[in-house]
């Protein structure tokens, strides 16, 4: 299945002029940590797989669908027998001012089940079925199609999220909107300026709310607090700046925007359970020990 990977960095097989990735898989191969800047989306469709997350292990059940953001290190166990559809759409080119908090609520990783989500379960289950049936018809527009399913189930989770669930009144819907239009604008602002030095009180009083309001509506709204959140992100930004070889460690950590290398090293290794070098030595991988070799002919 992964067809260019460098290190663990997949580059994700687009076909001439398309931005989604559709493999209805039935090997028996296991696949090592990678990640890639596409989401990923799995649904077994006959026996089980198993997927890694970081230290989050998941066992898949027919019709389970694991959501996994990008930039997230995972790997994936396969059974001797079974089919799985392995979806990977492109989202850098939608511009969508709702999008970054769907990732942020559904960040680093979804798995929806019949006991989790029983109300958009099988809604979900469907689209994924759609969207293997669209791939395959190259039928005219099924790339509009197939990213008018996914971001469907991008809305289902994030409605599902209890920050948008079980508010039935019409003043619980105005007060629901309010927040959710003051979180986009949040969202857009945190993505702009993540690598700057941006505290928890800033942001409350550009959001209009108490310290404590803020924080409280915002793990509401995104499943984290402020500050991880934020320490994601600029992870996140880290691992693409480790791909080059000539920024030096110390110059990822401070153009990711923490104020120490001490401080990104520890919460590198909280998030990836690797240290950044020990990242950048599994990404470069073969290349490193050849240039090693050549270096001692």
């Amino acid at each position: 299945m992964i067809k260019h990977l460098d290190g663990i960095y997949e580059t994700v097989d687009y076909q001439p002029d398309s931005q989604v990735c559709l493999y209805y898989n039935n090997e028996y191969e296991n696949y090592p940590p990678h990640w890639h800047p596409s989401f990923e989306l799995i649904m077994p469709v006959s026996n089980q797989y198993q997927v890694n997350c970081g230290k989050e292990t998941f066992l898949l059940r027919e019709g389970d669908v694991l959501i996994i953001c990008p930039s997230v290190l995972h790997d994936i166990i396969a059974p001797e027998t079974g089919e799985r559809i392995i979806f990977q759409p492109n989202i850098s080119a939608l511009s969508i001012k709702e999008l970054n908090l769907l990732v942020s609520m559904i960040s680093p990783f979804v798995l929806i089940t019949p006991e989790d989500y029983p109300m958009i379960y099988e809604q979900i289950q469907k689209n994924m079925l759609e969207i293997k049936e669209e791939y395959f018809s190259h039928a005219p527009f099924s790339e509009s199609r197939i990213y008018s399913l996914f971001l469907e189930i991008l809305v289902l989770v994030g409605r599902n999220q209890k920050s948008f669930s079980g508010q039935n009144t019409a003043a619980s819907h105005s007060r629901q909107r309010e927040y959710a239009e003051k979180f986009l604008y949040i969202s857009g602002f945190l993505e702009e300026h993540f690598t700057e030095n941006i505290s928890l009180e800033k942001m409350a009083d550009l959001a209009g709310f108490s310290k404590y309001h803020f924080s409280r509506l915002f793990r509401q709204y995104t499943g984290s607090t402020f500050y991880r959140y934020i320490n994601m992100k600029r992870i996140d930004y880290a691992k693409s700046l480790l791909i080059n070889p000539s920024l030096s460690v110390i110059e990822i950590a401070f153009q990711s925007g923490f104020s120490s290398l001490s401080a990104f090293l520890r919460m590198f290794k909280q998030i990836n359970n690797c240290t950044p070098t020990e990242f950048r030595s599994m990404y470069s991988g073969k290349k490193n020990m050849d240039r090693a070799f050549l270096g001692s002919a």
